[in-house]
């Protein structure tokens, strides 16, 4: 099974996705705090391109969300 398909990495994705849609983030606004091109955030949110751990910090910061935080929510910590 690749990465990208594995029922953890979607529930993190679809995690992003939804914290980013409950605080009314736009993919362009986001994108632009990133540095990416909003189509590079759709292409995540869309289970295209992969999400790595570098990357994962730098749209939690852009989301001002904190690492721990964010696996406490997915379940991954206490």
């Amino acid at each position: 099974m690749k990465s990208i398909h594995d029922p953890n990495y979607i529930q993190m994705i679809n995690c992003l996705k939804q914290l980013r849609k409950s605080n009314n983030i736009p993919q362009k606004k986001l994108a632009d705090k990133i540095g990416w091109d909003y189509r590079d955030i759709s292409k995540v949110e869309s289970f295209i391109r992969r999400l790595d751990l570098i990357e994962l910090c730098y749209w939690l910061e852009a989301l001002e969300y904190s690492l721990e935080d964010f696996l406490r929510d997915i379940g991954k910590i206490e």
